[in-house]
């Protein structure tokens, strides 16, 4: 065992047993984080709008805080970029993390003194818990590589501003930065296709023991890998042992990930956002990802089928229930409050408290009244794949509205690693998964509403290309599974197959 792989042993063992001790007490916790975060409040400008001086329990908290998503925390966020302290937290944030909202454009979040552990800590921890799990130690020797944005930062209102990935890169613990690739300079570029290769000409004959990124960008660089070798990922690379993958679900990646690294390979799955990391995988056993519940944010969930209406249900972590569809919400020690999300996650655990994500508030397909949500789609996908021995590269889905006498139906954009020998009878599949996933769709297609789904092939590299074409290839971005309008479906007919 190398030094660094030793030295990490017994931390390892430390935080494993504190995150032990942490599921036994998730609720305590979050009552302490509430009162903690109220007790900073009542010092700042949002705490005196809504009367903090008299919240003394969670009660008084749903009473005096309405759910608000970005847009309507902006006034609080252009008195921050002004300059102004004291705002939604005491002082002023250290960092800005810059990211593209749907609805919102720009959306500038903060990120306090107070908040950054919440960034740093949990990847970390989560790594030292699998050490301890799994005795695999010795990937801390090897060279780690963590695909993330520009680490560059820009000024707004003379705060430090940028990707929430290149924001953390600037907290890599120095005992980490002589395994870490790529360098500096390559984090640097801005380009995506440009910065992919120069990441591939750095690591391609390394030692690579782990590699983090969303599992769209992995995909692109193990292809460019074996594109430059003719090898699998397993060959140039064989210590390669922890995949490490957040910001959209893996499974729909899982197939052709592991296809191209060409043999079994531990994964660890996190659930980071710029507002905050929620939850970790913490067991290669047990299904879900461990809520984050002593990290500095007080969660709060409200019924999917309620959200959005007056006096919805806002349920804290002690009454969630095991199967329902909730709308994350959060108040964190960044200074958001009552703050929605816009994803969605549904526990699959209360003891202790793990959960899936399930998809986005606003990515469904309700055109006709289905109400289908992301994890349906790619639920009934997943189980057409693997009976027929398909990999998919990516998908997205929209409802394509007849204008005369034909039927209205879903169309799904799908680009595959090799074109299923009856797209007819894939088509069949996918949708007679859907059916048996969503009751409203099923009775659609059964009462003769709608026609069965239909397939466009999109081309090699398609969805690259498209989102290339809207200048948001890389970083952070990446295609939402589902849309109520044709937007997406608009853009992506250029990349569709004719054949």
């Amino acid at each position: 065992m190398k030094i660094k792989s030793l030295l990490a042993k017994p931390f390892a063992s430390y935080i494993h047993k504190q995150i032990k001790k942490g599921m036994t007490t998730a609720v305590q916790d979050q009552q302490h984080i509430f009162h903690q975060l109220i007790k900073t409040g009542l010092k700042t400008e949002f705490g005196k709008d809504h009367d903090f001086a008299n919240i003394k329990s969670y009660e008084d908290f749903v009473q005096r805080v309405p759910i608000r998503d970005y847009e309507a925390f902006k006034l609080y966020i252009e008195k921050i970029k002004e300059g102004k302290h004291n705002i939604l937290w005491t002082g002023l944030p250290i960092y800005f993390a810059k990211t593209s909202g749907t609805t919102s454009g720009v959306k500038y979040i903060p990120i306090t003194k107070d908040s950054i552990p919440n960034h740093i800590n949990t990847a970390r921890n989560a790594l030292l818990n699998y050490m301890t799990e799994t005795g695999n130690h010795a990937f801390a020797d090897g060279k780690l590589i963590f695909l993330s944005g520009s680490p560059v930062l820009e000024r707004v209102g003379g705060i430090p501003t940028g990707r929430l990935s290149g924001i953390v890169n600037h907290h890599v613990p120095k005992y980490l930065r002589s395994n870490q690739l790529p360098g500096y300079e390559t984090n640097c570029i801005e380009d995506w296709e440009e910065k992919l290769e120069k990441i591939v000409d750095e690591t391609i004959n390394e030692d690579m023991t782990l590699i983090s990124g969303i599992p769209p960008w992995m995909q692109m660089y193990f292809d460019r890998l074996q594109e430059r070798s003719g090898k699998k990922i397993c060959e140039l690379f064989p210590n390669f042992s922890v995949m490490v993958q957040g910001g959209v679900n893996y499974e729909p990646y899982k197939a052709k990930l592991l296809h191209s690294i060409g043999k079994p390979i531990d994964t660890i799955e996190l659930f980071p956002a710029s507002e905050g990391f929620f939850a970790f995988q913490d067991s290669m056993t047990e299904p879900g990802l461990l809520i984050n519940s002593n990290s500095g944010i007080f969660f709060e969930f409200i019924p999917v089928a309620e959200y959005g209406k007056d006096n919805a249900t806002r349920l804290s972590l002690k009454d969630v229930k095991v199967g329902e569809n909730y709308a994350l919400i959060i108040s964190s020690n960044a200074g958001l409050w009552g703050y929605s999300m816009g994803d969605t996650v549904k526990f699959v655990s209360t003891n202790p408290y793990r959960l899936i994500v399930s998809g986005r508030i606003k990515h469904y397909i309700s055109a006709f009244g289905e109400h289908v949500i992301g994890e349906e789609v790619e639920s009934a996908l997943l189980k057409a794949s693997k009976d027929t021995g398909v990999h998919i590269r990516e998908f997205t889905v929209a409802p394509f509205i007849a204008q005369q006498n034909g039927k209205s139906y879903h169309e799904w954009f799908i680009e595959f690693e090799e074109t299923p020998s009856d797209i007819l009878s894939f088509a069949q599949k996918i949708d007679d998964n859907l059916r048996l996933k969503n009751v409203y769709y099923d009775d659609l297609i059964s009462g003769n509403i709608l026609a069965q789904l239909k397939i466009s092939m999109v081309q090699k590299n398609g969805f690259a290309d498209y989102m290339k074409s809207i200048g948001k290839l890389g970083g952070q971005n990446k295609v939402p599974r589902l849309s109520n309008d044709r937007v997406i479906a608009n853009g992506l007919e250029a990349f569709v197959n004719k054949n």
